[in-house]
């Protein structure tokens, strides 16, 4: 069987480790070097972020001065939209009710407009115009 060694190290001198593998102050010196290298950095970043923001807010306010007080009024007649999103949802509803409805394109030359659905299907049936092949 296995013995358990309980034994102190005082009790052993073969066994023992060496005093110069590890130099704390060595690791020490490395992370407060690295701190303050890290606080450096830091400052320096936080600095120059407050310097852009005042050289935006500098050019910001420069561009349009005479503009600042007319913020909230309309331009002048005629507006050529007032509500873009309203007038392509009105312009697609127009045209899929002309895709999907009959009514008349002229009705003294007999041209009609059918739906879509319709068209294709005489189409299929009656098939396309062609031209006479030439001889």
């Amino acid at each position: 069987m296995a013995e358990l060694h309980n034994s102190a190290p005082e009790d052993n001198p073969e066994i023992a480790h060496e005093e110069s593998d590890v130099d704390v102050r060595a690791i020490i010196g490395y992370g407060a070097g690295l701190a303050v290298v890290c606080l450096i950095v830091g400052l320096f970043l936080w600095w120059l972020q407050g310097f852009f923001t005042a050289q935006t807010r500098r050019e910001q306010t420069m561009l349009f001065p005479m503009a600042a007080g007319q913020r909230d009024q309309l331009p002048p007649t005629p507006r050529l939209q007032d509500d873009p999103q309203q007038d392509l949802r009105d312009l697609v509803a127009k045209q899929q009710g002309q895709l999907s409805r009959y009514s008349w394109v002229d009705k003294e030359a007999g041209i009609a407009r059918i739906p879509i659905e319709d068209a294709m299907r005489i189409v299929v049936q009656r098939g396309l115009p062609a031209r006479e092949p030439v001889k």
